[in-house]
Parts: structure tokens; sequence; C-alpha cells
């Protein structure tokens, strides 16, 4: 993706709003229109200030985040989480329904054997799995709402492929993660983020490519790298990590990279929040 414009970047904030609280943010101005494209290209010509768009988008996502947490505050939250003792797949992220169809539905005939190794095998695979989508689900909400909360970060409304924030006037996808296996030099992920980060963009799934940019908040544990799933839930460790990054970074054509997929070229512009306990 690169450096946007000023423009393109505004265009990409109204873009995140839903369509009613999009009504809603143009009434206030004075502008009335039914869809999003005809409100946003009236919003753009109408020179509205950037900075009242931030204000609405942060406002109405603190009362998202409001809401969620009365259903449970985080402190109930991290106490349901701390419950997990152990972090194994069980199935290989999606590969679930190959797995049931090639090793249960096409293997057994007769139906007391399916079921017996239903219960004996397949339902431990599940419930490992599930869990552990459980988990990585609600510690990486807590994280995002780590870093949206910053008075640095702009979140986003509702899902735009290959936009989850902005940063210094520049949208982001934010990528959580664990110091990949293929890339066991954490001292050179250290003093080179963006080597780390380019080997991640060259090395993401085909069905997930994406040349957007990209914040990537890679957590590792040194002594214990198994054990690195763990820091997700130490919220307060993170949130230091996060407001020193966040302080202390700006985004700048310094940080583009160049990258290589599949015989193609691509530019992004990427950061690397590395957090190492």
């Amino acid at each position: 993706m690169g450096m946007l414009s000023s423009t393109e970047v505004l265009r990409l904030k109204l873009a995140t709003i839903p369509v009613p609280l999009l009504k809603e943010f143009a009434h206030s101005n004075s502008i009335e229109g039914k869809r999003a494209n005809e409100l946003v290209k009236k919003l753009i010509s109408s020179s509205i200030d950037i900075r009242q768009v931030d204000t609405f988008i942060k406002e109405q996502y603190s009362r998202k985040a409001r809401a969620r947490k009365a259903d449970m505050s985080d402190d109930e939250l991290l106490k349901e989480l701390h419950k997990v003792k152990t972090f194994q797949w069980g199935v290989v992220q999606g590969q679930l329904d190959n797995k049931i169809q090639v090793q249960y539905v096409r293997k057994y005939h007769r139906y007391e054997n399916l079921v017996s190794h239903v219960e004996n095998e397949l339902y431990a695979s599940v419930k490992d799995y599930v869990i552990c989508t459980w988990y990585n689900h609600w510690t990486t909400v807590l994280i995002e709402d780590l870093i949206s909360s910053h008075r640095k970060i702009i979140p986003t409304l509702k899902n735009i492929k290959g936009v989850d924030l902005f940063f210094d006037g520049q949208p982001f996808d934010l990528k959580t993660t664990y110091m990949p296996a293929g890339y066991t030099h954490t001292e050179n992920a250290i003093r080179n983020p963006k080597e780390s980060a380019i080997w991640l963009y060259e090395n993401q799934g085909a069905q997930r490519f994406g040349a957007d940019n990209r914040l990537f908040v890679i957590l590792h544990d040194i002594k214990n790298p198994e054990d690195s799933w763990k820091i997700k839930r130490d919220v307060n460790f993170i949130k230091e990590k996060i407001v020193r990054f966040f302080e202390q970074e700006t985004v700048s054509e310094e940080d583009e990279i160049v990258f290589n997929f599949q015989r193609e070229s691509y530019t992004a512009i990427t950061k690397v929040l590395l957090i190492l306990k």
C-alpha cells in the first residue's frame, strides 16, 4: 500500500464508519445523504476537519468498548483466560473439516466404530482447537483495545480489508502473532525489525495474502518460546510496551519495505512492536 495522502486517509477513515453513524456525523455537519459513498464524497468536498472525524470515531469506539465490558469486565475476562493451562491446537488451524472428512466420515463404514472414534479421539482435538481459538480471540480483543485507546491511534468502527487502525496519519492492518518457528533469530529480529517484517510478508499463506501496511505485534518468551502464548494475557506488561512504543514511534517513508511473493514485488509501510519477556 505505501504512504497515503491526507485526502486518501480521510476517505478511508470515513469508510470505516457504519452508515447509521456516518449519517449521524454528516447530519451534525449539516450534510445529508442516503448512501455511504454519497456522504463520504460530500464530507470530503466540505473540507471537513480530519480531527473532527478522529474525535467522533474515538468516541464511538469507546462507547462500543464500554458495551462489551458491560457484559464482562476485563478483569473478569482475564480470570477466565487464566483458566487455560495448555495451548495445544489438536487440529491444524483451518483444516478441521478436512480432518473430519478424511479420518472419520470416509474411513469408517460402521456407525458404532465412527461414534467410538469420534468420542475417544476427535472430541479431544476439537475441544483443544476451540479453546485455543477462544483464547486467541479474546486476548486479541484485549490487545486491540489497549492499542486503540492510545491517544495516537484512531481505530476503525467496522471491518475493512487491510485496515484495522490509523497511526500517525496512515492506515495499518494489525497482526498479533508469535515469533515464527521458521524465524528463530530473536537477536536479529531486535536489531532489524524490518527484516522480520519482510519475512512475515513473504511467508504468509497464499489464501491470506495481503500487501497492505501492517503493524506487527510479535510476542516472544526468550527463555521458553513454547510459553509465548501466555504473554497475550499479561495485559499490564503489554500495556507498558504499547505505550512506550507509540510514544516513541512515528511513521515515515523510512518505514517502507519491498518484499517478494510468488515472483511479484510489493511495497508496504510496516511497523514492528516486539514484546519480549
